[in-house]
């Protein structure tokens, strides 16, 4: 089969790669659309130790059983391969399962004409949904579940929030999106990136504007803020713009360690909220909501064959892309 490789920092290869093998509770899926993560970016930057080349990346995807059961279904599915007995996977928060392995990090990923994946972890497709919109299953799923977890600590409710959104690729853009759907208005929406501003401008859930320029939100200003690239300036960009008793909403993890106003979250009673991808519920909950409009029509997503997958990441890395998601397809 072909597949994309990564092989080196800031180096994917489209090359031929052993067809996977069915292993029992396994199921081969043809991918049929994969999307490329800001992880999979911070691996390809070399950034990640977790994910070490050669590897082949990719875990936002939808594709076709073609062996094992279930064969010719369609599905997605949850990457993160848990153990299913541990606290949490009985909680339902198989997010924090200590036992979890990951799909294009500790086994190959969906950046490939066929993948394994446990049966288990199969999220059903609705019919006739576009592959693309359902390989966005797992960044929009990111969003649902860390939106769930901020209205916890919020006072009053969504819809009367004002909100900044720090970061316009996926999971920024997503969270607005939902954010949108739930009532809320004039959401400000901070990236650097001029044609990322311009789409998330366009899909009119949001006010974008340029972070470097000094506009948006003035210092304690926002009573929700989230931090969806996670960053060393973006969390004290976060800290200055979020009121007294307001909600800092962790998601970004592009910086692994720095600094935090304490003194602020102390004396002002900030809610620091840190959220880690999904659980299964979130998933299912995800797909159902790209199927119904519930994130608008995704007309921002940019869709590129796998043999391209090479130009793509060099777009992204270099800021050339508008796209907030760039999905790929194998066989294109």
């Amino acid at each position: 089969m072909k597949a994309l490789v990564y092989t080196a920092p800031n180096e994917v290869t489209y090359r031929d790669e052993a067809d996977p093998a069915l292993a029992g509770g396994e199921v081969v899926l043809r991918i049929d659309a994969v999307g490329i993560c800001g992880s999979d970016m911070h691996a390809y930057h070399g950034h990640d130790p977790r994910r070490n080349p050669p590897l082949v990346l990719g875990h936002e995807f939808a594709g076709t059983v073609v062996e094992g059961p279930g064969k010719g279904r369609r599905y997605t599915g949850n990457p993160l391969i848990t153990c299913g007995h541990c606290e949490y996977c009985v909680q339902g928060r198989n997010n924090l399962c200590s036992n979890r392995t990951m799909v294009g990090m500790t086994r190959p990923g969906a950046f490939a004409e066929y993948m394994s994946i446990p049966q288990s972890t199969l999220v059903e497709i609705p019919e006739g949904m576009n592959a693309a919109h359902a390989a966005l299953t797992e960044p929009a799923a990111t969003a649902v579940h860390a939106i769930h977890l901020a209205q916890r600590s919020l006072v009053r409710p969504l819809a009367e929030s004002r909100v900044l959104v720090i970061g316009g690729g996926a999971i920024g853009l997503l969270s607005a999106l939902l954010l949108h759907s739930h009532g809320c208005r004039g959401i400000a929406l901070a990236e650097t990136n001029a044609l990322r501003r311009a789409s998330a401008a366009a899909t009119g859930c949001c006010d974008p504007f340029d972070p470097l320029g000094g506009a948006g939100p003035g210092e304690a200003t926002c009573d929700f803020v989230v931090d969806a690239v996670g960053a060393k300036v973006t969390r004290a960009a976060a800290f200055r713009a979020v009121k007294p008793g307001g909600v800092v909403l962790h998601i970004g993890l592009q910086d692994w360690a720095s600094e935090i106003d304490m003194r602020k979250l102390t004396l002002a009673e900030i809610t620091l909220v840190g959220t880690y991808t999904y659980s299964t519920a979130d998933l299912r909950a995800a797909v159902k909501g790209l199927a119904a409009g519930l994130f608008g029509g995704l007309e921002w997503v940019e869709e590129r064959p796998l043999s391209a997958g090479r130009k793509a990441f060099r777009d992204l890395h270099e800021g050339r892309s508008a796209a907030a998601k760039i999905v790929l397809r194998p066989g294109g």
